[in-house]
């Protein structure tokens, strides 16, 4: 009776442990343009909040209903960045956390990026520094940065306008002297062109129709070097994720090095129930084997840009030529083993 009763526990307990490997989307009721960062064991998750900067902690990337949870940052009152605060990116870069986001002063065409420093090693404690804003010598309007570290280079990716005047949202990128300078001028790297990216109509008087290309995120696997994007307008069901692609050796601030997939990489799935997926991010499991895709989507069609939208994350692959392979989005609900821990 002894040994059967150790034997009913010890079961019990695995089972509890393998549901405890397992996750369900979405990882919050809500959230856009999410972002994670992962360092010694924890996962750095920060999303919208359009009013401040709010910084997730947790063991487990599926633990974020119930994770540490601060306010990092809290914009002045007034002024050029106190309000609209977007696509917030926390990152570990040469010894110190960086904040980078985009805001303006309540008028969208004003929307441009700024940066904090933290240099505690625990990007939850410390001081958060306002280091200005990061901006090239057009100082034109921009959003959704991203920075990465290539061959001992700094590169920053953004969203922005070639001109004053909203219409077309393209793709940039500039070196980086510093995780807060931009050094040297901006190159496009894309504009909206396929059909797939220019679902973009709206019903304002003054403002008829948006190209988009947005939200670019860098991703690196082995002699190639990618940039995810989401083309077509977020307030549409059509938002979707496309793919540049280059040579890791290449020049990456010639735009003839940068190859663009004439198909979107990842889109909705009205079979699993999910609408505009996008604005994504990257991250590896704590064992460093596994890559995820972290993006926002609607459960329904027609739901937009608003508080609707809900962080969700699933492994991804690799295609034979080396590309990403997203695969479809899985379906609210649906049981997905957890990054794989170390020493598994």
């Amino acid at each position: 009776m002894k040994l059967r009763f150790l034997t009913i526990v010890l079961m019990a307990l695995l089972a509890s442990a393998a549901r405890a490997q397992t996750f369900t989307n979405p990882l919050l009721p809500s959230g856009a343009d999410p972002y994670c960062f992962y360092k010694d064991g924890y996962y750095y998750y920060t999303h919208t909040t359009g009013r401040n900067l709010v910084l997730w902690k947790a063991k487990n990337i599926s633990e974020l209903r119930t994770a540490e949870k601060k306010v990092i940052w809290t914009p002045p009152k007034t002024g050029p960045y106190s309000k609209e605060l977007w696509a917030p990116e926390v990152m570990f870069l040469r010894g110190k956390w960086y904040a980078y986001f985009a805001a303006d002063g309540g008028n969208n065409n004003n929307h441009r990026m700024y940066v904090l420093e933290n240099a505690s090693a625990d990007p939850m404690e410390g001081e958060w520094e306002f280091k200005g804003q990061i901006t090239d010598v057009t100082n034109k309007w921009a959003i959704d940065g991203d920075v990465i570290e290539h061959k001992g280079k700094l590169y920053m990716i953004w969203s922005g306008w070639e001109g004053d005047v909203n219409g077309k949202q393209e793709i940039y990128i500039a070196k980086l002297k510093n995780p807060w300078t931009v050094d040297g001028p901006r190159v496009k790297v894309s504009s909206p062109e396929f059909k797939w990216e220019l679902y973009g109509d709206l019903n304002e008087p003054n403002l008829k129709h948006v190209d988009v290309n947005e939200g670019p995120q860098f991703l690196v696997h082995k002699d190639k070097i990618f940039i995810v994007y989401s083309a077509s307008g977020c307030w549409t069901d059509f938002y979707a994720l496309g793919l540049l692609t280059a040579s890791a050796g290449s020049d990456l601030l010639d735009p003839a090095s940068w190859k663009k997939s004439a198909e979107p990489v990842f889109r909705k799935s009205a079979e699993n129930g999910v609408y505009a997926p996008g604005h994504n991010s990257f991250f590896k499991s704590p064992d460093g084997k596994e890559d995820w895709i972290l993006y926002h989507a609607n459960d329904k069609p027609g739901q937009g840009c608003g508080g609707f939208r809900s962080p969700r994350a699933q492994q991804f692959s690799w295609n034979a030529d080396g590309t990403p392979n997203f695969g479809i989005p899985v379906k609210i609900g649906t049981e997905l083993e957890s990054p794989a821990r170390k020493n598994q």
